[in-house]
């Protein structure tokens, strides 16, 4: 991601010179020299900015994190806004063209301004009926609240805007809760007193169960001799079960309605797979021995944060439905077929929604929060609500 942020900036910065050369070559050599240095400004003063707060911070702090995220997305605005423009003058010396291209630019503004300011906290509900043979009789029209990458450390108004995102989630009725993991954006200590009350406002009869997303397992702090990643991850843990929620990590739990079961399987995010964590395809770490207790007979809902693990499931035929989150949509998503266009497709094979194969489902909630930048363009933060039913007999 960091190579490809820099070679699109020495694009964009190529761009800027061959506009200006286009716009304004009959003028002074001091008015061009001007208009460079602005045009240089806008693109590398965010990049230096953000060099310079991460040289003089020992750690990946909260306020670091948010700077870096507040820096990227100026960047956004005053340089990658400016792209159509500037290619329409280099395209073009028409007067209509740069017209268009300074209309464009102006519609990008205003779409990040909106991303930020309304489609970041514009909570959406999605309802999904999944049908199901294998479904015990006694969970016929059984509901799932999922929630996934709040990412608190990112969310400008954490304690309010958790307590509507548990207020949407509370009055879907839902039986359980499936939370998919990176509740934290770097460590623990995002969930203070308000945060930990706003989060304990989840509810449901058979409760909130939880896993590990790869933020939340400490691997993005730099101070790791005052806080190592395991200790971390153990603390957040105990705050998360302070608090109520059922933390299945590597392990699964069974819920019980008369004489019928099923399991809900909870498969935390290893380490081994940091760097393959956006790669389509990653190995089964650990799989056999988290099913090994689980009775193939019983209706599995697995909980996984990385959706590339529906795979390695797929072969082991373990899990009914499996539930992920991780790739937000990569916080872009434009209305189009049935799941939406999103730079997502390009990293991932199955990036968002419904997935079904074999008679088995995955589904990949949207997420809440965010990361890189505080924006959502189109992808609306998700909060689902999966009915499970019986097929109706003939």
């Amino acid at each position: 991601m960091i190579w490809f942020i820099a070679l699109f900036s020495l694009a964009m910065i190529a761009v800027d010179c061959m506009a200006a050369k286009r716009l304004f070559g009959d003028r002074t050599p001091k008015f061009r020299k001007a208009v460079a240095v602005g045009a240089l400004a806008a693109d590398l003063l965010p990049f230096l900015s953000m060099a310079a707060v991460f040289t003089l911070s020992r750690d990946n702090t909260t306020g670091v994190m948010k700077f870096s995220a507040w820096m990227f997305y100026l960047y956004m605005i005053t340089a990658v806004a400016r792209l159509p423009f500037n290619i329409s003058a280099v395209l073009s010396r028409g007067k209509t063209a740069r017209m268009i291209g300074a209309a464009a630019s102006m519609a990008m503004i205003a779409a990040f301004v909106y991303g930020m300011a309304v489609t970041r906290t514009d909570y959406e509900v999605k309802r999904v009926t999944l049908e199901s043979d294998r479904l015990p009789a006694s969970f016929d029209g059984y509901r799932i609240a999922v929630v996934s990458d709040i990412h608190i450390g990112t969310l400008l108004r954490p304690q309010k805007e958790l307590a509507r995102i548990a207020e949407t989630s509370n009055s879907l009725r839902p039986d359980m809760v499936a939370f998919c993991g990176d509740l934290v954006n770097i460590r623990y200590t995002e969930i203070d007193e308000p945060v930990a009350r706003a989060l304990g406002l989840f509810a449901a009869p058979d409760g909130i169960f939880s896993v590990i997303g790869n933020h939340d397992t400490g691997v993005y702090i730099r101070d790791s001799l005052s806080l190592t990643p395991e200790e971390n991850t153990a603390r957040l843990i105990e705050k998360e079960e302070a608090i109520g929620w059922r933390v299945l990590d590597d392990h699964t739990e069974y819920i019980r309605r008369g004489a019928d079961s099923i399991a809900v399987t909870g498969i935390s995010f290893s380490r081994a797979l940091a760097k393959e964590r956006h790669s389509s395809h990653i190995p089964a770490v650990g799989l056999d021995e988290i099913y090994a207790s689980v009775p193939d007979s019983l209706f599995d809902i697995t909980i996984a944060h990385i959706p590339q693990l529906w795979t390695p499931i797929l072969e082991k035929r373990s899990a009914d439905l499996t539930l992920s989150g991780h790739v937000h949509a990569m916080q872009m998503k434009f209305p189009a077929g049935e799941r939406g266009v999103s730079p997502a497709r390009l990293l991932y094979p199955r990036w968002s929604g419904l997935y079904e194969e074999n008679g088995r489902a995955l589904y990949i909630n949207d997420g809440i929060g965010c990361v890189l930048y505080p924006m959502r363009l189109g992808a609306r933060p998700e909060i689902t609500l999966i009915t499970l039913e019986r097929p109706v007999q003939p």
